[in-house]
C-alpha cells in the first residue's frame, strides 16, 4: 500500500493529459452504440432483389460501384465509388437520388471522430486506449476500495462495478486497430476476380432478406457482405460459387456490440454513460482537491 499515493498521481495525470480525447472516444462511442439498435428499424418500403439492381443498373450503368451500405433508420442506401461526388445516396422509398442522408450522416461524424478524431489522429486513438487500460490498472492497484456514500465513492465503485467492460471494450479496440482477429490465416493463393455489385446482389438475396443487409463492399480483395442474422451482424464472403461465411471476428463484434443487436448496444451504451461519469467525477474530484490546496482553511488563532 505504500505505493498507493504514486498509483493514484499516475491515474491523476494521466486522465488529465488524455481528458478531451478520452472524452470525444466516450461521447462518440455512446452515439455509436444506438446504431445497430436503429439499424433493426424495419425499412417503410421493403427492399428487394429488383429495387437495388434498379438503382444500380440507374446510378451505376458501367458497373464501377465498389460498394453498397443500406441504412433501414433513414431508409437510404448509398452506393460509393460512382458520380461527382464518389458515392450516390438513393431513397428506400422513391429509387431517387437524395441530398439529406439523415442520421447516416450523425453515425458517420462519430465514427470518423472515434477512429481518427475528425482529423486523421489515428495515432492518438490508439494512445488514448493505451491510456484507459493504464487506467484501469493503476485502479486495480490502488487495491479494492471503501465504498462510502461521495462523490470518490461512487466515482471507485462504479469503476470496479463495470471493470471487465471497461477492460474489454479498449482490448479489443486495439485488436482492432492493429488487425488482430483471432481468424486463422487464409491459405495464401490468386485473389479471385472482382465479382460486381449487380451479380452479387441476385446471390445475397437467395438466401437472405435484403432488409437484413447493411453493406456490401471489398474488404482484403473479397466481396464481404454484413448482414443480420437474428440479431447478429454477420460477414459473408460473396462469390461466384455462393456465399461463404467465415468465422466471426469476435474483437470487432464484442468492441462493436454487433454480437446482440439489442444486449450488445445496451453494454455498450451502459458502459459509454459509465465512462462518461468516471471521466467527469474524476475531474470534479481533482478540481476539488486543487482548489483545496490553493485555499487553505486558515488557522483559528489560539485562545
Amino acid at each position: 500500500m505504500m505505493l498507493k499515493p504514486y498509483w493514484l498521481r499516475f491515474h491523476r495525470w494521466i486522465t488529465l493529459v488524455f481528458a478531451l480525447p478520452l472524452l470525444a472516444l466516450i461521447l462518440s462511442g455512446l452515439v455509436l452504440s444506438l446504431e445497430p439498435l436503429a439499424q433493426r428499424t424495419r425499412p417503410a418500403a421493403p427492399v428487394t432483389e429488383a429495387s437495388v439492381l434498379a438503382a444500380l443498373q440507374k446510378f451505376d450503368p458501367q458497373g464501377q460501384a465498389t460498394g453498397l451500405t443500406i441504412r433501414t433508420y433513414d431508409q437510404l442506401m448509398t452506393l460509393n465509388g460512382v458520380g461527382p461526388d464518389g458515392s450516390v445516396d438513393v431513397g428506400l422509398r422513391t429509387g431517387e437520388a437524395i441530398d439529406a442522408p439523415g442520421w447516416a450522416e450523425w453515425f458517420g461524424t462519430a465514427r470518423q471522430l472515434h477512429e481518427r478524431l475528425l482529423l486523421d489522429l489515428g495515432w492518438l486513438v490508439t494512445a488514448s486506449t493505451i491510456a484507459m487500460l493504464v487506467l484501469a490498472l493503476l485502479g486495480v492497484l490502488m487495491g479494492w476500495p471503501r465504498f462510502r456514500n461521495t462523490l470518490g465513492g461512487w466515482h471507485k465503485a462504479g469503476a470496479w462495478m463495470f471493470l471487465p467492460l471497461i477492460v474489454l471494450s479498449p482490448l479489443t479496440g486495439l485488436a482492432i486497430a492493429f488487425g488482430i482477429t483471432l481468424i486463422p490465416a487464409a491459405p495464401a493463393g490468386a485473389r479471385p476476380a472482382r465479382l460486381p455489385l449487380a451479380e452479387a446482389i441476385p446471390l445475397v438475396a437467395r438466401a437472405h432478406d435484403l432488409s437484413d443487409l447493411t453493406s456490401l463492399r471489398l474488404r482484403g480483395g473479397r466481396l464481404l457482405a454484413r448482414v443480420y442474422v437474428g440479431n447478429r451482424l454477420t460477414g459473408v464472403v460473396v462469390t461466384r460459387e455462393g456465399l461463404q461465411t467465415p468465422p466471426m471476428n469476435w474483437p470487432r463484434a464484442l468492441h462493436e456490440g454487433n454480437w446482440h443487436a439489442l444486449w450488445g448496444s445496451g453494454l455498450n451504451l451502459a458502459l459509454s454513460l459509465v465512462l462518461a461519469g468516471l471521466w467527469g467525477t474524476g475531474l470534479v474530484i481533482w478540481t476539488k482537491r486543487r482548489f483545496r490546496k490553493r485555499n487553505p482553511r486558515p488557522r483559528l488563532a489560539a485562545a
